[in-house]
């Protein structure tokens, strides 16, 4: 059972996972500690908006914790480690949400024997709606690995992968909700251009990306057959997918998850010079 659980780092990724935690009550907010650099508005923020406990003196944030969460930029987390890696212990588990980050190179920076993994939520987490992927090193034990299954599975969820498929899920569903919002955005605008009320428009949207994405989970049957299901020979929809195609739209879509896991490999590399 998890006592203790910190988060070094408060951007927007470790908000989205704590606001989960407390919204399913996995652990009481006093078990949550949060730090960062020095900025101490945006703990105090954390703090009024969670009652999490939040503060800059690091061995107070990480001491006694059973799983710290490394959640800041990754280009501080040189920084941060030097700051903290004195006060790491050997049963505690370092979780990195770091994007391109990989675990021997944690290991190497942190200097101790102590278990690595790393998680790759996205900010659908603060919703409970997170699809994330776990990668675990060999020092993680089993009861260890569920205690982080548990954890992440109170916001959505998850899947364990190995490690060499990580940059590809980031670049899928660590990146993928930016991706449907720009679709819907896309939605929006020509709705209203066409004369629809934008809170009509933006509630039809809404739903029937719910609606396509729940089809997706409970029928069982790939993308492909569902398009093929509601796409009538001549029909509206056959209009709309046939202009997407000389758009190239699935092109492009692969094309962006491509680069975004291309741009993960770019941080992982440029973290090791």
């Amino acid at each position: 059972m998890l006592r203790k659980i910190s988060f070094v780092g408060a951007g927007s990724m470790a908000e989205s996972i704590i606001a989960g935690i407390v919204k399913e009550k996995n652990l009481h907010p006093d078990q949550i500690f949060v730090t960062n650099k020095d900025n101490k508005d945006r703990l105090e923020r954390l703090k009024n908006r969670y009652h999490v406990q939040c503060t800059t003196d690091k061995e107070a944030a990480i001491t006694g914790a059973d799983i710290v969460v490394l959640s800041m930029k990754p280009h501080d987390l040189m920084a941060a480690v030097e700051a903290m890696k004195m006060h790491i212990k050997p049963n505690q588990v370092i979780v990195s949400v770091l994007a391109g980050v990989s675990i021997d190179y944690i290991s190497s920076i942190v200097g101790r024997d102590v278990p690595v993994v790393r998680a790759m939520p996205n900010t659908s987490a603060s919703i409970g709606f997170s699809a994330t992927a776990i990668a675990r090193d060999n020092k993680v034990s089993d009861e260890q690995l569920n205690a982080i299954l548990s954890l992440f599975g109170t916001v959505g969820t998850t899947t364990v992968i190995e490690e060499k498929d990580m940059h590809t899920v980031t670049g899928l569903s660590g990146s993928g909700p930016a991706y449907i919002y720009y679709l819907a955005e896309a939605m929006e605008e020509v709705a209203v251009k066409s004369g629809l009320d934008k809170e009509v428009a933006k509630s039809l949207i809404m739903q029937t990306i719910i609606g396509a994405g729940e089809m997706l989970k409970r029928s069982g049957e790939p993308a492909e057959v569902l398009r093929k299901k509601i796409t009538s020979p001549n029909g509206t929809t056959q209009a709309g997918l046939k202009t997407l195609d000389e758009l190239n739209f699935q092109e492009a879509v692969i094309e962006g998850v491509k680069s975004a896991r291309d741009r993960s490999i770019e941080l992982g590399e440029g973290n090791k010079r």
